[in-house]
Order: C-alpha cells, then structure tokens, then sequence
C-alpha cells in the first residue's frame, strides 16, 4: 500500500489546524510551519472541507477550524476520504467478488493486511497524532537548550 502526499498532507495540515485550539488558522501559516506548498495545500484544503473535517472562516481573522473535535477525527477516515481505498488489493475491497477465490490462497492474507490498516489507521485520532507531535516537537527543543554547568554537576 502506497499513501499519497495528498493523504500525507491532509493529515499534516488537520494536526496543524487542530493543535490551535478553535483558532482560525490561514493557510499560509499552515503551509510555513510544515514546509509545504501552499497552492497544493489548497487543494488538499478543499478536499478536507468537502469531507467535512475542517471549515473555513472568512475575514480578517479568516482561515480554517476542525469542523469537528480532533478525537472524533481518525486516520482511516482522512486518508480514505483523500485516497479512495486503500485496501492492499482489489479482492478485498468491499461488494468486489472475486474469481479466483477457490485457488489463490491468498485472498486470506489480503483480508489481514486489510484489517490490520483499518485497525491502526481507524484506531488513531487526530487527537492521538496532535498529542504525539507535540510531544516530538517538545522533545526536540529540550535536545536544544544547552545544559547549564550547575546541571551537569559542573559546579556554576
């Protein structure tokens, strides 16, 4: 299973959107802080709203709000309303039928993989991701702060 950029992104710019509190958050500010293209961010933006995962606020102050509560918001739903399916092959994606069912002796391994993505993606929500980033993000600044001598046992 290959996810696109568009999946990728949707969610990069839900975490962004999300972890501001209500905040209507501009697009370009999105875009600066994740290092995307703002033009494609757009798209990905319209494809969201459509979705119903964000909202747009009009004005000075405008920008872009969770339409809903980031814990009500999981990775399946995002990236399958990106991406179309996602299921690892065809024979397993729902109402297909298959013709080689009786002999392929595969198709039960497809149905793991299937269920295993489902689990993982529709068992994360953007609450899940916003808290895990944060707390990368967090991790990474203290790595920065130079330690101080008194700290380090260095006397000061």
């Amino acid at each position: 299973m290959w996810v696109s950029t568009k999946a990728q992104y949707g969610l990069r710019a839900l975490i962004e959107i999300g972890r501001r509190n209500g905040e209507a958050v501009p697009l370009k500010d999105v875009a600066e802080r994740q290092g995307l293209s703002q033009h494609y961010l757009e798209q990905i933006a319209s494809n969201l709203r459509r979705a119903g995962f964000i909202r747009s606020i009009r004005g000075a102050h405008g920008g872009y709000r969770l339409a809903r509560a980031a814990s009500a918001i999981n990775a399946y739903d995002v990236v399958t309303a990106m991406e179309g399916s996602i299921a690892p092959v065809s024979c397993v994606e729902d109402n297909h039928v298959c013709d080689s069912q009786n002999v392929c002796g595969t198709q039960d391994l497809w149905y793991r993989v299937d269920a295993a993505l489902r689990d993982v993606l529709g068992g994360t929500s953007l609450a899940d991701l916003i808290e895990q980033s944060d707390r990368q993000q967090h991790a990474r600044l203290v790595q920065l702060e130079p330690m101080r001598p008194d700290v380090l046992g260095l006397g000061g």
